[in-house]
């Protein structure tokens, strides 16, 4: 007995969780507007208005002719049927409901005159242009809703057909009842593919523009590995030389105290363990993020080397020109580090995208930093695919920015293009941090 009583009690409980969902679907004023149209942002706005007038008046037309109704009762009708396909583009399932009662008014008023015999072969229960309505709201519904809500309403609608035509019936009419249903199935059908179709279309869009901030990031983070590494390199060097000099320092002095002593064997110490650190953390740099196309161990280039760096770019068959003005003078290991990867960044991407172009390299020297300038042509001929992930520029302006400087890229010269980058000799103050978004 207890066993029936608790599947009771499972029964009532999925009834009344299944008409709370009824309630929440259907029984709602919420709004829900039409989205705009991509091309033409109102065109189907004002289709749809414009089908709801021509329902109205046919409506009106068919009512007041053929189906000999009052005056009265065909505007209630005709308003409500037309009213409900206006309705439906900004509050769908208030339409829905508004459409079932303007064809329930007007099935019952259509009775009235088949049971009298005053009409004949009348099409009854959904007359023309009211199954045109209602595929209208339909459509719309179907369009914004959930495809539950869109069952549930031709559920619904297919429950009013049947009580009209199956349980209460006529005499001497057309049956609708069965085609307006397959119609109706076929708008649910139709504006639920639709729906889809634009979410899909949403969601890849979304998906996109994801992908491509993931890679944008991912390019980011992977160059600032690269710099640390070799910025790492040059303060390796530095720590080598302080080590060095701390040991040393002693003996160039006679008879130096013990103070002395213990204070530059703390240095030496110190400067030890830091450069010791920094090889371990170099060490994990190197084997996560190798420098395309360079050796882990390969020394860091330096504008020394330059000159290589053109050679080999003609030798790709890049026509390239070198140019120099200020006083040449050495310049602070990071910036000519970043000097020398930023032509080098700049010549590929003449290389790859600018077949046949011809570039100029300038670097200008001033009292307080370094201008590095790369021009180039136009193209001579197409370009083929790269298979570059399209960042070079993020990582140039992302060198840069951590050196305190700024760079420039865009067109020159029409269909040339231009590489602008200013890198002062001087660190940016500590309190100064640099972008973390890369940007210049």
């Amino acid at each position: 007995m207890s066993r029936v009583n608790r599947m009771a009690n499972m029964g009532v409980e999925l009834v009344r969780r299944w008409l709370g969902v009824l309630r929440d679907d259907l029984l709602t004023v919420r709004s829900d507007p039409l989205p705009p149209s991509m091309w033409l942002r109102w065109v189907p706005h004002g289709f749809v208005c414009l089908a709801a007038f021509l329902i109205l008046l046919g409506d009106l037309n068919q009512l007041l002719g053929y189906g000999r109704l009052p005056q009265g009762g065909s505007v209630l009708v005709a308003a409500g049927q037309s009213g409900a396909a206006v309705l439906a583009l900004r509050r769908p399932v208030p339409a829905l409901w508004l459409s079932l009662i303007a064809t329930l008014v007007g099935a019952v008023l259509l009775r009235r005159m088949l049971m009298a015999g005053q009409i004949d072969g009348f099409p009854w229960p959904w007359a023309p242009w009211g199954i045109a309505a209602h595929l209208f709201v339909l459509l719309l519904l179907s369009l914004r809703v959930p495809t539950r809500v869109s069952v549930e309403a031709l559920a619904v609608t297919g429950l009013l057909t049947y009580v009209l035509q199956g349980l209460w019936g006529a005499w001497n009419y057309s049956p609708t009842g069965q085609t307006a249903v397959m119609l109706f199935a076929v708008a649910i059908v139709l504006g639920t593919a639709l729906r889809g179709r634009r979410e899909a279309r949403a969601e890849l869009g979304r998906q996109t523009t994801l992908t491509a901030e993931e890679r944008a990031r991912r390019t980011l983070l992977e160059e600032r590995s690269r710099i640390a590494r070799e910025l790492h390199d040059v303060v390796a060097h530095h720590m080598s030389v302080i080590s060095i000099q701390a040991q040393v320092a002693p003996h160039l002095v006679q008879d130096p105290p013990d103070e002395l002593r213990e204070n530059l064997a703390g240095i030496r110490q110190n400067a030890v363990e830091a450069l010791t650190e920094l090889r371990r953390v170099l060490d994990v740099l190197r084997s996560e993020h190798p420098a395309p196309g360079e050796r882990a161990d390969a020394p860091q280039p330096t504008l020394d080397r330059l000159e290589s760096l053109v050679e080999n770019t003609r030798a790709a068959g890049l026509t390239v020109t070198t140019g120099t003005s200020g006083e040449h003078r050495p310049l602070p290991p990071g910036v000519e580090l970043s000097a020398y990867r930023i032509v080098q960044e700049a010549l590929s991407n003449v290389l790859r995208h600018a077949p046949g172009a011809s570039a100029h390299v300038t670097l200008a020297y001033d009292p307080r930093g370094l201008r590095v300038t790369v021009v180039n042509t136009g193209p001579t001929r197409e370009a083929p695919p790269s298979a570059g992930a399209g960042h070079g520029l993020l990582g140039m302006r992302e060198r840069a920015v951590m050196l305190g400087g700024r760079l420039t890229a865009g067109p020159w010269a029409g269909k040339g293009y231009k590489v602008d980058a200013y890198l002062p000799a001087s660190a940016p103050p500590a309190t100064e941090p640099p972008p973390q978004d890369g940007t210049a």
